[in-house]
């Protein structure tokens, strides 16, 4: 598993489906447009600080911006 990528799926998903663009996001997260846009095409590291902050602004658990659901939807059609 390739963490960041799943990191910066679920992040772009989650932030989609709030219907807000990366420039109202990464203000709301205190963070800016330009970073929110590298750590979406997994070409940032990110701290545990600002994974908090984006988790926050996003209104999700921390948790859920880790979890495959690529993979757990594929094994989940192979049962």
């Amino acid at each position: 598993m390739d963490i960041i990528k799943v990191f910066s799926s679920n992040l772009r998903k989650y932030r989609t489906s709030l219907g807000i663009s990366q420039e109202a996001f990464a203000e709301k997260a205190g963070l800016h447009r330009t970073y929110i846009s590298a750590v979406e095409r997994g070409k940032r590291s990110i701290s545990l600080d600002n994974i908090q902050k984006i988790s926050d602004a996003l209104g999700v658990e921390t948790y859920l911006l880790f979890l495959d659901n690529e993979k757990s939807s594929i094994e989940g059609e192979n049962r």
